[in-house]
């Protein structure tokens, strides 16, 4: 694939790619559309739910010190005064007196010219709080002001104690979450990168905080590892980025980038929290969210290693990495078309797994039996329409790994051709020994 920071035009094909095959729509796109704002479509929602299911495995269901939660949406006010949010969560916009354009002031080049209209008529710069605001009960004034979370951490902080004493777990030992956040990105851009409504997938890591810094390179090194193996990143799609200037309460921070269409962007952050969360969230609700350590007979709050990841990102950045152009000079094509659009994504995300293609409908029978018996393990599709070359092309197009083909002969020796998205090759399997094969080259 050609390095992305070459190909300007990419994301126009990835967003048309993803509303023609109904990966990613924009919201209430009958209605003209909202700004930053995007529905998941039939293949990307099974994608976004593929991603969550891997994450959540890595993370949660392999290790014995890991609990998960799901917390509200909405919470009191007073967590997000006490995380700092309500003060500090801003940005400095101004705004064009001419073409009344917006924009965040660390994202111009010029601070005193429109990057729109050129006017050097601008607004003096001001905080702009990104906390979505709402109102709870029936009164819409200031003393039922709430806020939809900017995070998904700060529920985790808070329901410490509850989830430590409900499972009986020992520092250390994580809490994960998997949900939506907001903020009211004064411009959010590029596709799904910066949204007003997002998925977030965060960690919090309880430790002694004389352990903080081996478990801080513990995370980095796993989550890194978990990008390479699991995803398929390379160190051509990926770099480290380490925090020299950090917020007062951390210890060490670093972001995982990837390359996108406009260039490297942030996936991932791990950061070394100390006790700041927790000892906020206990000076504001006045409980002692302290951990006692019985084998040491000591009392301690508990450091914080956090890894958090956005998910929509990962979708994007998993889409930027996959997309190819190949010409039939370059590789031998199913059609006498000159170009093949195809996915390269990894197997274990792909929204689908496995597509079986009956060579002609008078097999539908047998091949639809075949599909509703590989469904049972695999993101698997059936598709009967059109040439066998074009049915291809439609599997290519949305990253299908692999393609089944059941044929005449299939009837007699109960084999099936096995058809690889990346290498175009072919292989014949019986149909007894189908699954094992599939999980073998899936990675499942």
């Amino acid at each position: 694939m050609a390095d992305v920071l070459e190909n300007p035009g990419l994301m126009d094909k990835i967003v048309s790619l993803c509303k023609r095959r109904g990966f990613v729509f924009p919201s209430s796109e009958i209605y003209g559309g909202f700004n930053g704002f995007w529905d998941y479509g039939p293949y990307g929602s099974r994608m976004k739910r593929a991603v969550e299911n891997l994450w959540w495995h890595e993370m949660v269901e392999t290790r014995d010190n890991f609990e998960w939660l799901d917390s509200t949406i909405i919470a009191t006010p007073t967590i997000w005064k006490a995380s700092g949010h309500l003060d500090q969560f801003s940005d400095l916009m101004t705004d064009c007196k001419q073409c009344k354009s917006r924009y965040r002031v660390d994202q111009m080049e010029d601070p005193t010219t429109c990057p729109n209209c050129g006017s050097k008529d601008l607004t003096e710069p001001r905080e702009f709080n990104l906390m979505m605001k709402t109102f709870v009960g029936p009164v819409f004034d200031d003393e039922h002001v709430a806020y939809l979370r900017a995070e998904t951490c700060q529920p985790i902080f808070v329901d410490f104690h509850s989830v430590r004493v409900a499972t009986r777990q020992k520092v250390p030992f994580g809490i994960a979450q998997i949900g939506k956040a907001f903020r009211n990105e004064i411009n959010p851009r590029n596709f799904t990168f910066r949204s007003r409504e997002f998925t977030q997938m965060e960690m919090e890591f309880f430790c002694d905080g004389e352990e903080g810094m081996e478990w801080f390179e513990y995370w980095k090194e796993q989550r890194i590892r978990y990008y390479r193996e699991k995803l398929g990143f390379t160190d051509n799609d990926m770099r480290i980025y380490v925090h020299e200037k950090l917020a007062h309460y951390a210890k060490a921070a670093i972001d995982i980038e990837v390359k996108f269409p406009f260039g490297w962007g942030e996936l991932e952050g791990v950061h070394h929290r100390g006790t700041w969360d927790l000892s906020q969230h206990s000076k504001f609700s006045g409980e002692d969210l302290q951990y006692f350590d019985h084998d040491n007979q000591r009392k301690f709050m508990p450091t914080v290693i956090e890894t958090s990841v956005g998910l929509d990102r990962t979708i994007l950045a998993l889409l930027s990495k996959a997309y190819d152009e190949e010409t039939a000079a370059t590789k031998k094509a199913d059609l006498d078309e000159d170009v093949r659009v195809v996915l390269h994504l990894p197997p274990l995300v792909a929204p689908i797994q496995v597509a079986v293609l009956p060579q002609s409908k008078k097999l539908k029978e047998n091949a639809y039996a075949l599909y509703k018996d590989i469904d049972r393990f695999f993101r698997a599709e059936y598709d009967e329409t059109g040439s066998i070359g074009k049915r291809y092309r439609r599997q290519d197009e949305i990253g299908t790994p692999y393609c089944i083909t059941f044929d005449f002969d299939s009837v007699n020796d109960n084999a099936v051709t096995v058809r690889n998205r990346d290498t175009m090759l072919q292989e014949r399997v019986n149909v007894t020994q189908l699954r094992d094969y599939l999980e073998k080259v899936i990675g499942i």
